[in-house]
């Protein structure tokens, strides 16, 4: 009879291996993992979320769709996911088809898929500081070299410097972010035309990225980068569910471009990338896009009202066209974000030294965000220069 094999030394307790014992990537040692702070608080106005929920109505919907494409869990979802990606163009508008879009757990891993089809060993992508904290890690994960440029003291982009650095660090990818996070300034759509018809001087290939997450929260939305894709066959423009959509718990971003550029990020995607119950889900927001969206508005009064509160109380605040506005200056921004925490209040440790980050929020939040910060001595503001 055969005997199972078992140890020659009894079982011992074995001291759990840490993290600096394994063998880490180099440029991967000391790094610690990205996100916001997720606390239980009362108040929650730091990661630039719609705060309103789907309606009953649409959550019903939504999961009834999950029930029904349970029925199919057996088998793997659509790996094209063509009926989302005809949705989504069909909400974009501009004469867009699905051919045209790509559509991907959040849009962290839209721009995964553009740094691996793109970027990688021996090249660049070039971005504009300060700016969205992600970024530097999505080159890092893909080997791709990251290389940031101050923007204008207003924190803007101008198409000149914007070529120069193109030229300067030879960049194959860049990355323009209107309304910019954390600062919520714009890049006007007659810049990024300029900066695009410019590369075909300085560096025809490079691919330009621009991120729309928050383009819904604008004065005007339909003035989008989505109106140059016809010209300019090396422009993306990204976009996300999660902020104006309401849709944060569901992880759904996308993009637009020319066909070409959809078959690139068709190579480097995983397969079956996106479930049938996210794709379900997000087809149900889509379907109800006018009643998911219409919150904007009001977030959108909701942060220019806050930006004017916060400059009639002393604080400098930078202009911001997203539902997030930057405000400060502070000796000790820490202590402050500390003290605002403990009365409740969340809010974002970003951005340019001296500064805070705060989200739009219900009328009940932002009172008591003002509430919070009202309470706090006004010495922490630094003077200004």
């Amino acid at each position: 009879m055969n005997q199972p094999n078992t140890p020659s030394t009894p079982n011992r307790p074995v001291t759990p291996i840490t993290l600096d014992e394994l063998p880490l990537r180099d440029e991967l040692r000391g790094e610690e993992p990205y996100g916001a702070p997720q606390l239980e608080v009362p108040c929650a106005l730091n990661v630039n979320e719609n705060p309103y929920p789907p309606s009953a109505r649409v959550r019903e919907q939504m999961a009834r769709a999950v029930s029904e494409a349970a029925g199919s869990m057996n088998r793997y979802p659509d790996r094209e996911a063509l009926q989302l990606r005809t949705a989504l163009a069909r909400y974009l508008g501009f004469g867009l088809g699905p051919e045209h879009v790509w559509a991907a757990n959040g849009s962290n891993e839209v721009m995964t898929h553009l740094l691996q089809a793109f970027g990688g060993p021996g090249r660049t992508v070039l971005g504009f500081s300060p700016t969205y904290s992600m970024y530097p890690e999505y080159a890092r994960n893909t080997l791709t070299r990251y290389v940031a440029v101050p923007r204008t003291h207003d924190f803007r982009v101008e198409a000149e410097a914007v070529l120069a650095a193109v030229e300067e660090h030879q960049a194959d990818i860049i990355l323009i972010t209107t309304p910019n996070n954390p600062t919520g300034t714009t890049t006007p759509v007659s810049v990024i035309d300029e900066i695009c018809t410019g590369l075909a001087r300085v560096r025809p290939q490079c691919i330009v990225v621009v991120d729309e997450a928050y383009q819904e929260f604008t004065e005007v939305p339909e003035d989008s980068a989505l109106a140059l894709l016809p010209r300019h066959q090396h422009l993306v423009v990204s976009r996300t569910m999660s902020k104006a959509f309401a849709y944060a718990g569901g992880r759904l971003g996308y993009l637009a471009a020319t066909p070409a550029i959809i078959d690139a990020c068709r190579i480097v995607r995983l397969p079956y990338h996106l479930s049938a119950a996210a794709q379900a889900i997000a087809l149900v927001a889509l379907d109800n896009a006018e009643e998911m969206l219409q919150r904007v508005g009001e977030l959108r009064e909701q942060c220019q009202l806050l930006q004017q509160w916060l400059r009639e109380q002393g604080y400098q605040v930078v202009p911001s066209q997203a539902n997030f506005c930057l405000f400060g200056r502070f000796e000790d921004r820490h202590a402050v974000w500390q003290e605002l925490l403990d009365r409740g209040v969340l809010i974002r440790e970003t951005g340019p030294e001296g500064y805070l980050r705060v989200s739009a929020g219900t009328p009940e939040e932002m009172r008591a965000f003002r509430e919070a910060l009202t309470a706090i001595a006004p010495t922490t503001l630094k003077e200004r220069p």
